[in-house]
């Protein structure tokens, strides 16, 4: 009587396993494919918002076509490039970029001072961006540092050189690398001109 006693509570307890198991196979969500993240030759779009030390928005581009680049080629500043790398679609991030990582430090060398003449009046006011081209046909975008009495002062560094800047972005999208995507090629099989066996061959022959 106790063996049965013993037996039946071993198949209720088997039972109530194999019961829990399918539950929980059956309300356990199915796991989603990890998403890519942002690594070299990837193509990205992002969203940013541009702020100085005075949180004052220089530019941004939400609400409107995200910005798009190649991860890898420097098209953007190196402080941005890298904190978007391992990035996911959809994730945000605060960065702080470095005046080094960002548009460089102000340059002495890039201030020029050329004759007042040589500036049309209505644009001689400090702060104004000017557009030209220098000796070599490169367009140049100066802006005017200070007016003298018979000079200007020209300001060729970027208008952010200098600063640090305080980006909110956020991943768009991203296209993975062909490279990453497409199947390997599968290895080419070279075959021997001769075996091993053939050339001993060759070798008695010829002694």
């Amino acid at each position: 009587m106790k063996l049965d006693h013993i037996k039946l509570r071993s198949v209720l307890a088997t039972c109530f396993f194999v019961m829990f198991a399918a539950a929980c196979s059956q309300t356990m969500p199915p796991k989603e494919p990890p998403q890519p993240s942002v690594s070299e030759g990837d193509e990205v779009w992002f969203e940013y918002t541009l702020k100085l030390k005075d949180q004052k928005v220089v530019d941004s581009n939400v609400g409107k076509d995200p910005l798009k680049y190649k991860q890898g080629e420097k098209k953007i500043i190196p402080g941005l490039e890298n904190a978007i790398k391992g990035m996911h679609k959809g994730e945000t991030k605060q960065v702080v970029v470095s005046p080094e990582q960002g548009y460089g430090e102000v340059n002495s060398k890039a201030f020029q001072e050329v004759p007042k003449k040589s500036i049309p009046e209505k644009f001689q006011v400090v702060g104004t961006q000017l557009e030209g081209t220098n000796s070599k046909g490169v367009v140049v975008r100066p802006r005017v540092h200070e007016v003298k009495a018979e000079s200007i002062v020209l300001d060729f560094n970027h208008p952010l050189a200098g600063q640090e800047l305080f980006f909110d972005i956020k991943v768009v999208d991203i296209i993975e690398a062909a490279s990453k995507t497409e199947p390997a090629p599968a290895s080419k099989q070279y075959e021997p001109v001769r075996d091993l066996g053939q050339i001993q061959t060759n070798q008695n022959r010829e002694g």
